[in-house]
């Protein structure tokens, strides 16, 4: 029953969205909040910028086609997803809670959780450390350039315009991270609890001045329970295509288990780490609490989802063990 229930983190985040609606910041409290918000998200990119190498990168450069595939996912078929959704279904959600769900589709795979759970269902995971890594340094790029276009589409934002300032936002501490990696790139390795605990102190930080914000503007009087039941329906056929879609496609073009494993599971992923403190950059304050709740949901969703589903690769695994031994 375990895999069914939310992970710690998920639920220190509900938790910080609670507090939040008791006990929002108001006042001065909100502006001191918002400044150490966009200060721990300047950090937090930072550390990312310094521990992130990219020898995994290099190593796994050979394999261009499964690489081009997971990339492909995470940033053209997702995208592609959410606006046909959007497009067959506009008064299903809100426009805010839409936004939210294209938010989602333009955000990079996961490192984590796409690593572990293609160790666990005994894929390639050489592979997946390279496309998780790729996916992470591109999504510092495409993600704000893909939410620019996105935005543009639907009228709001000022286009590429709005890129131009969030890149610079997002990439100037993440530059200075990865320069300063050959003098600080060891300490933080050797530090890497601390820095993961740092990291997600600056997440909830920035959850819970964006949701003061909101519980300021009403969040909970403009979203009833049906909206949220609704969401949770429309995560899950995102996800479900998605995961249709890479083990089909896989399949379609002869790829090995081990390498059809790491497409569905580095495909079909999306970071809430990243996501959180971009959401904060790109929206602001006002807009993020309503923005980042698919987030959090498809989040919880894919966890549970792809636990079941690499237990399953895993036990297959396992059978098909001792007729290849008898062979």
């Amino acid at each position: 029953m375990r895999r069914f229930l939310p992970d710690t983190f998920t639920l220190i985040l509900i938790a910080t969205v609670a507090f939040a609606s008791v006990f929002p910041a108001v006042g001065r409290g909100a502006s001191f909040m918002m400044v150490a918000s966009n200060i721990a998200i300047s950090l937090l990119f930072f550390l990312h910028g310094a521990r992130l190498s990219t020898d995994a990168i290099v190593a796994g450069v050979k394999d261009l086609r499964l690489h081009a595939l997971i990339l492909s996912c995470t940033f053209i078929l997702f995208p592609l997803l959410g606006l046909a959704l959007r497009a067959a279904f506009p008064g299903l959600l809100t426009p805010s809670l839409w936004l939210g769900v294209l938010f989602v589709c333009t955000l990079s795979s996961t490192v984590q959780s796409s690593i572990a759970f293609t160790s666990m269902a005994r894929g390639n995971v050489p592979g997946a450390i390279c496309a998780a890594t790729a996916s992470n340094l591109l999504g510092t790029v495409l993600t704000p350039l893909l939410v620019a276009v996105l935005l543009h589409r639907q009228g709001g934002g000022h286009g590429l315009a709005d890129a131009g300032r969030i890149l610079v936002q997002l990439l100037l501490p993440f530059a200075a991270g990865s320069l300063l990696r050959p003098w600080i790139g060891a300490w933080a390795r050797r530090n890497s609890r601390v820095l993961a605990k740092v990291d997600r102190s600056s997440i909830l930080l920035a959850v819970y001045t964006a949701f003061s914000e909101a519980v300021a503007q009403g969040i909970w009087h403009a979203f009833p329970p049906r909206d949220l039941a609704t969401l949770v329906l429309v995560n899950a056929l995102l996800l479900g295509v998605v995961l249709a879609v890479t083990t089909w496609g896989s399949r379609r073009l002869g790829l090995s288990k081990e390498n059809e494993i790491t497409l569905v599971f580095c495909g079909s992923k999306k970071s809430l780490a990243s996501g959180i403190p971009l959401a904060t950059v790109l929206f602001g304050t006002a807009q993020m609490g309503i923005v980042v709740l698919p987030l959090m949901i498809f989040h919880q969703m894919q966890l549970m989802v792809c636990a079941m589903l690499a237990r399953r690769y895993a036990e297959r695994g396992n059978e098909a063990q001792p007729a290849s031994a008898r062979a």
